[in-house]
């Protein structure tokens, strides 16, 4: 075989062994997929055990709503708590068996949530475009989703493991 044929192939070989290397899953993260495609927009890297918090402005009574959720070791999402500051339009107004109302620091919390869901549909807000993403150890970080999104776009959250090329080709959410 002449060096130019050798050369050919061992560069394809090393190519290929990239490309292999680039897609094995090596972290984990909530991912968020543009409406209902595979079409990585960003993604905040998380583990099993991490908890975040999908804040949202009511459109009627125009506070916040505080959606609080934990990774699961499966990769569900289980939404644990809620809370707000006024019962009306699509807002729980007691809990149910096995969860705690309570009403502390002026806001309503309905804690011991068990709603588990494999993935979350998110809108930014469009007429009230003041949606957040809270998470860290204590919730330190916190960024509003404008920054990384337009008002009106939708999204499908999931926890997934990203390979190298996934990460690559996303945007990392950072504070």
């Amino acid at each position: 075989m002449s060096k130019v044929i050798k050369r050919f192939f061992l560069t394809a070989i090393i190519i290929l062994v990239l490309m292999m290397l680039a897609s094995i899953p090596f972290k984990h993260a909530l991912v968020f997929y543009k409406g209902n495609t595979e079409q990585l927009e960003a993604y905040l890297p998380l583990e099993a055990g991490d908890t975040f918090q999908l804040i949202w402005k009511h459109s009627i009574h125009l506070t916040d709503v505080v959606e609080k959720y934990k990774v699961l070791d499966n990769d569900d999402i289980k939404q644990y708590e809620i809370v707000y500051e006024h019962f009306g339009i699509g807002m729980p107004s007691n809990a149910l068996e096995g969860e705690t109302f309570v009403y502390e620091d002026g806001k309503y919390h309905i804690k011991d949530l068990d709603n588990v869901f494999p993935t979350i549909n998110l809108r930014n807000g469009k007429t009230v475009s003041e949606n957040r993403l809270v998470w860290g150890a204590d919730d330190q970080y916190i960024i509003p989703l404008n920054k990384y999104f337009k008002p009106g776009d939708w999204f499908t959250l999931k926890i997934e493991q990203l390979s190298l090329w996934d990460y690559l080709k996303g945007v990392e959410i950072h504070e």
